[in-house]
């Protein structure tokens, strides 16, 4: 059954990141994170290229890529602030779930690589509708370490993979305000060819 347009609208009206410091169990089950997913990769994919993958990061697995990551900050930058620091140790202590989205771009395709990025972006941003549509929250974030070609060697990405987001998926643990939004109408201009 279809949801109507009305409560398609709603959930569209209702989505906002909550941030993954505030993000803390349960997470998806894996009947939920197996329906999220298969929504998730239901995208516009100009070439049918399937130009994403999907990397889940949990338990353990996750503390020591966030322990990798906060090593490799400081690696990056050793006068980073100690407040710096601690933020970077703790990046990945909330969320119980991460989902790195990946682009894999087909260099040889007519399809422009931009396009092929765009379609792995919908990637993640259908993991952001979806969690919220089951009653979970998400926050999309890249940051620093969505362009290291060391966190991208951790990953095991090829050559021709880069990261799109890293999607944090969890229980909200407080209420998150939704933020302002800009008025439709200061962002739309029609456009009329000149007589």
């Amino acid at each position: 059954m279809n949801p109507s347009p009305t409560d398609a609208l709603a959930l569209l009206h209702q989505r906002h990141s909550a941030p993954s410091r505030q993000l803390g169990e349960p997470a998806p089950d894996a009947a939920a994170l197996a329906a999220l997913l298969e929504a998730a990769v239901r995208v516009p994919d100009h070439g049918k290229l399937v130009p994403f993958r999907l990397i889940t990061l949990r338990d353990r697995h996750k503390l020591r890529f966030g322990e990798r990551l906060a090593a490799r900050a400081v690696e990056r930058q050793p006068d980073l602030s100690e407040a710096k620091r601690e933020k970077e140790r703790g990046r990945y202590t909330f969320a119980p779930l991460v989902i790195v989205v990946v682009a894999r771009i087909d260099a040889g395709s007519s399809v422009p690589p931009v396009e092929q990025q765009l379609t792995a972006g919908c990637v993640a941003y259908n993991l952001l509708l979806g969690a919220s549509a089951l009653g979970f929250g998400a926050q999309w974030l890249t940051g620093w370490a969505a362009y290291d070609e060391v966190v991208a060697a951790l990953l095991g990405l090829a050559a021709n993979e880069q990261v799109i987001g890293f999607v944090h998926v969890g229980t909200p643990q407080l209420e998150v305000p939704d933020r302002d939004r800009p008025p439709v109408s200061s962002l739309l201009t029609e456009w009329a060819e000149s007589p």
